[in-house]
C-alpha cells in the first residue's frame, strides 16, 4: 500500500542516490533541527559531514538490532519507529516528522525498525562525524542532550496517556501533538496531515483499528474535527479538543 506525498517543508529535490547536501543554510526545517544552534561558519562544517538519503514510501532505513552507524534529521516526509516484542507483537513507538532527529541513543544497535511512511528525505551523519562535531561545538552537544530529554519526556507522557486516558482522549491528545508539530514545521492548520494509516495509530495508542475509527467518528460527531479525507483531519474546535485531552 502507498500513501500520498507528505507535503511538508523540504530541501531542493535531491538526486536519486545519497550525495552531498545542497545547503544547510537554506534548509526549511533548520529551526526545528538540532543544528539550529550553529552559526553560519559552523553550519558549513556540518554541511561538509552530511549527505542526503532518500527513501521511497515503505522502504526500511534500519532494522531493530542492526549496528547503529548513522544518525539522521528528517527534512521531508515521515518515518515510523516499530518495535517487536519477544512474542511477536508489533508496537509503533513513535513517528519522526520533519525536523526530528533519528538514531539518538546510547545503545550500539538500533532499538526499532525505522520505516518510511511516505517518500522521505533525510540528512545523514555518521556517528563518528556527529561525535567529532559535538566535541568541536559544545552547544551542538547540548542541543543533542536537550533533544534526548525531550524524547524521554515524550515517552513518559505517552505512558501516562495510555494509563489514564480513555480511547477518545488518547486520540484527541495524539491529534493535538501532531497539530503542534506540524505548526512548528510551518503548517498552522486547521487542516493537519496524517502520514500514517489507521493501523499505525492503533498500534501507537494501544487500540484496535476499529476503535481508532470509532474515536475519530466520535470527535467528528461532537463537532471537534472534520474528516475531509483518509489522511486529513481538520481541527474545528481546538479548545474543545484540549478540554477533552485534559479531562
Amino acid at each position: 500500500m502507498s500513501w500520498p506525498p507528505f507535503d511538508s517543508p523540504c530541501l531542493t529535490p535531491p538526486p536519486e542516490e545519497a550525495g552531498p547536501i545542497g545547503s544547510c543554510l537554506h534548509c526549511q526545517v533548520r529551526h526545528l533541527a538540532v543544528c539550529s544552534v550553529l552559526s553560519r561558519e559552523e553550519m558549513q562544517a556540518l554541511e561538509a559531514a552530511a549527505s542526503v538519503q532518500v527513501l521511497e514510501s515503505g522502504a526500511v532505513l534500519a532494522r531493530q538490532g542492526e549496528p547503529r552507524k548513522h544518525v539522521y534529521t528528517v527534512t521531508r516526509g515521515a518515518l515510523r519507529l516499530v518495535r517487536l516484542s519477544a512474542d511477536g507483537r508489533r508496537q509503533v513507538a513513535g513517528f519522526a516528522m520533519p525536523g526530528d532527529f533519528v538514531g539518538l541513543s546510547g545503545a550500539s544497535s538500533y532499538q526499532h525498525d525505522i520505516e518510511a511512511l511516505a517518500d522521505t528525505e533525510l540528512c545523514r551523519f555518521s556517528l563518528d562525524a556527529m561525535q567529532r562535531l559535538g566535541s568541536r561545538y559544545p552547544h551542538l552537544q547540548a542541543k543533542l542532550l536537550e533533544r534526548a530529554c525531550v524524547e524521554l519526556d515524550s515517552a513518559r507522557d505517552r505512558m501516562m496517556a495510555l494509563a489514564r486516558m480513555n480511547p477518545t482522549e488518547r486520540m484527541a491528545d495524539f491529534l493535538l501533538k501532531l497539530a503542534a508539530q506540524q505548526a512548528r514545521a510551518g503548517n498552522p492548520g486547521p487542516s493537519i496531515f496524517l502520514p500514517m494509516p489507521r493501523a499505525d495509530i492503533a498500534d501507537h495508542l494501544g487500540l484496535t483499528v476499529e476503535t481508532v475509527s470509532r474515536c475519530l467518528t466520535t470527535l467528528r460527531t461532537r463537532g471537534l474535527i472534520a474528516l475531509p479525507g483518509t489522511y486529513r483531519v481538520e481541527i474545528l474546535d481546538m479548545a474543545g479538543l484540549k478540554a477533552l485531552e485534559a479531562a
